[in-house]
């Protein structure tokens, strides 16, 4: 084979090999002592000969490698959250030149040893997917459009991504994507979706998405992705930053976007939406706890909501790798202090902090990796201590749920379920944020 995209283990690394059908040589993909991965070469006739071709990158993170034009490597790079090709020496691993290619995501790319023509599958936050053709033979090689999908009625030239960096509680630089209309007025006055999930080394990288770009063009949103910490934007040290002990790390780093959003004039607090999924939805719901005052709107999606007890249901207890698990005293304290179910309080008890923001927790009735009831105990604490609905409460933005029939974790809906909620929750967050439909 070819080509070989990064594995998790030493063991599943792919391999390619030289052209000779009697060669002894191979060449691994892997992350053994390189949590940001490199290449790796054995002669199995001396099983002791392990050399690095392409050694580990200080910051970047070595996502594929595939094996071209005879004695070259065409290396995927994720960098800084964007993706860098560059065409490298296959016996040195030395840099020949770099391939430039705009903000986005590369999937995959598709190509032999014997063959000069290269393939790369690539989708961002403007186009759901370009193949672009490349000839590696050539001086400067660059991609050349070969197919691409189109939306009808969008114009990508219409809009913009860019990505900034934000300081978070300790800190830490943080990378943001923001995505809008071009030549936005930087007044407060714009409506914007901040979404995060920071979890189990999950990478966010730019994707496309035809309900962000409606949101985009007929409601003037500026739609914004946090890469915080706990995911694997940055290799292993980047999620073990933001898991176990250091799990309140991504609740500070999701709370620091918000709060750079509104200073660098982005929007405001009572435009501000929130959203995640999953280990997202937990995100979500305990920022709101910590920050009611910051958001105008909050959307959280199937959220692990009961970090006491997620363990006992389902597939639960395979997430205390990065959770730990309450049934030890050291871990128990980590998760009380930002379980959501055990830490909703009445934010007016606090000076300065009226009440939590207008939330919409969604949940299905056949999950069964987040069981429904996380949600549902959720939203019946949150209705119980906010006094929620009840005459002379402070609490008079409304808290509910959207609980689906016959679904259940995100995936395997069909096209009607999927639109069906995206309008219930995006009019829910439009109408609580007195945003308006432009055509």
């Amino acid at each position: 084979m070819a080509c070989f995209p990064s594995s998790s283990s030493w063991t599943d690394s792919r391999r390619t090999t030289d052209s000779s059908p009697t060669t002894t040589k191979f060449t691994f993909l892997t992350n053994k002592d390189a949590p940001r991965y490199k290449l790796a070469r054995v002669d199995v006739t001396e099983p002791g000969s392990w050399t690095d071709v392409l050694p580990e990158d200080e910051k970047a993170v070595l996502e594929s490698a595939c094996a071209v034009h005879g004695d070259k490597l065409l290396v995927n790079y994720l960098s800084d959250v964007k993706y860098v090709l560059q065409m490298r020496s296959l016996a040195t691993g030395e840099l020949i030149r770099d391939i430039p290619v705009e903000i986005g995501t590369v999937n995959w790319i598709s190509g032999r040893r014997v063959d000069s023509e290269v393939f790369v599958e690539f989708a961002s936050f403007l186009t759901p997917g370009i193949i672009y053709r490349c000839d590696v033979s050539a001086e400067a090689p660059e991609l050349h459009v070969y197919r691409e999908i189109t939306v009808p009625g969008f114009d990508r030239k219409d809009f913009e991504a860019k990505q900034v960096f934000y300081p978070s509680k300790d800190g830490t630089k943080i990378p943001m994507f923001i995505v809008s209309k071009k030549n936005m007025k930087l007044d407060g006055t714009h409506p914007a979706l901040l979404y995060g999930y920071g979890g189990f080394g999950v990478n966010v990288t730019p994707h496309f998405s035809v309900t962000r770009v409606v949101l985009m063009r007929n409601l003037g949103f500026v739609t914004c992705i946090a890469n915080i910490r706990g995911g694997g934007e940055y290799g292993e040290d980047w999620h073990r930053a933001g898991s176990l002990a250091n799990k309140h790390n991504c609740f500070d780093d999701f709370i620091a976007a918000g709060a750079f959003l509104v200073s660098a004039g982005y929007t405001s607090p009572a435009r501000l939406c929130v959203e995640g999924g999953s280990n997202g939805g937990l995100l979500v719901a305990a920022c709101v706890n910590q920050r009611p005052d910051l958001f105008g709107c909050a959307l959280a999606h199937v959220g692990v909501m009961d970090m006491l007890r997620f363990h006992k249901f389902t597939i639960g207890r395979a997430w205390t790798c990065d959770f730990g698990c309450s049934e030890n005293e050291e871990e128990f304290r980590w998760l009380i202090r930002y379980s959501p179910l055990h830490n909703v309080r009445p934010p007016w008890e606090k000076k300065g902090r009226r009440q939590y923001p207008p939330t919409m927790l969604l949940t299905a009735d056949h999950d069964d990796r987040v069981v429904p009831s996380h949600t549902l105990k959720f939203l019946a604490t949150l209705q119980h201590e906010l006094r929620a609905g009840e005459e002379g409460s402070p609490q008079t933005n409304p808290i509910i749920a959207r609980i689906d029939r016959k679904s259940g974790h995100g995936c395997g809906r069909s096209t009607q379920k999927i639109i069906d909620e995206a309008a219930d929750r995006y009019a829910f967050a439009a109408k609580m944020m007195g945003v308006s439909w432009k055509d």
